[in-house]
């Protein structure tokens, strides 16, 4: 058995939705560093490591096998993996604070992990737009970070947000997806500016919308989405003499013919498309759909949807390129209109 002080410096956050075998290998790397894991070290056997930290045998031999590639870890058959290399220096560790899965917030950290490179540790939690949870996250931290990458959504309470990211220092925040008010310093961000992005991609849809009479904007109450998507809605409506409502619940909502509807939540055009269906209307003809955010369905759904939607990949790439750059420059990422025969 490996003695337990191996185990008082690697171990897994159950919090962190961060790959376990990618948190062996930043734990261990960590531990290494901090002198607790010395050169020809012998490392606990792939059993034990799953038996002590309640993990896989596959996330044990993925982590040590991970190590094994970076240099740090050597093997010999028969007796186990062991400390090859500790002069390794893992200059960066990251923590990413998400508000939320889904598929485009997984794009993003697919493109930052690719860009960051192997030899970046990096912690991912997932707060749920929930303020209080993200506070509690962010002020307790499990470690010492290097970088503080933060998608700033909240659904209640964000308006004491900027007060809690200020405890970061500066030169270690990069913003993401949505840029704050009130954040002091220098700091690094990648962000939509979403009152612009929805005016320009509906001012480049003016031809196809002329067709309708209405535009109805989908926000429900209670969403993390910025206001600020409203405020550009509105200035456009208002701009082109378009006659435009704000609706709260597409459930409760008289749908007829002229008219067009942007959803920003993916359930809500599902709701939409469903009543629409129902109500015997033709979508691109009798009612016009747009929606936020492209997904690879949307090109097949009803014979093309009509998106808007940022460069999600871009956004990751360019906060990591932040961060190894060690700039604070501020950078906004693209947004798109693609047409189809929704409108």
């Amino acid at each position: 058995m490996m003695p337990i002080p191996f185990f008082d410096h690697v171990w897994i956050d159950e919090q962190s939705v961060t790959p376990k075998y990618i948190q062996l290998t930043s734990s261990v790397l960590k531990a290494i560093q901090a002198g607790h894991l010395k050169k020809n070290d012998m490392l606990p056997s792939i059993n034990e490591l799953s038996y002590v930290l309640e993990i896989s045998r596959d996330t044990a031999e993925k982590g040590y096998k991970h190590l094994k590639k970076l240099g740090v870890l050597g093997s010999v058959p028969g007796k186990g993996y062991y400390v090859l290399n500790a002069d390794f220096k893992q200059k960066l560790h990251v923590v990413l604070f998400f508000n939320k899965l889904s598929a485009h917030k997984k794009i993003i950290y697919d493109a930052f992990i690719g860009a960051i490179g192997d030899g970046v540790s990096v912690d991912f939690y997932i707060y749920n737009n929930d303020f209080k949870l993200f506070k509690k996250l962010l002020l307790n931290p499990k470690h010492e970070y290097t970088h503080y990458v933060i998608i700033p959504h909240f659904v209640e309470g964000g308006d004491n947000a900027a007060e809690i990211i200020n405890s970061i220092p500066k030169e270690k925040l990069v913003l993401l997806d949505k840029n704050i008010n009130g954040i002091e310093g220098k700091f690094a961000a990648v962000y939509e500016n979403f009152s612009d992005d929805i005016y320009n991609a509906l001012e480049q849809a003016r031809e196809q919308l002329s067709k309708y009479h209405t535009i109805k904007l989908i926000f429900p109450d209670k969403s993390y989405y910025p206001k600020a998507i409203i405020k550009g809605f509105y200035r456009f409506c208002q701009q082109y003499a378009f006659s435009h409502l704000l609706v709260s619940d597409i459930l409760d909502e008289p749908i007829k013919a002229g008219e067009v509807y942007i959803n920003v939540m993916e359930e809500d055009l599902v709701k939409l498309l469903d009543r629409i269906v129902s109500l015997k209307l033709e979508i691109g003809k009798d009612v016009g759909v747009i929606s936020y955010n492209e997904t690879s369905l949307k090109k097949f759904i009803m014979n093309g949807i009509t998106t808007v939607s940022t460069d999600f990949k871009r956004m990751g790439i360019a906060a990591a390129h932040l961060i190894l750059d060690n700039s604070t420059r501020h950078e906004e990422v693209p947004f798109y209109l693609k047409l189809r025969s929704s409108i």
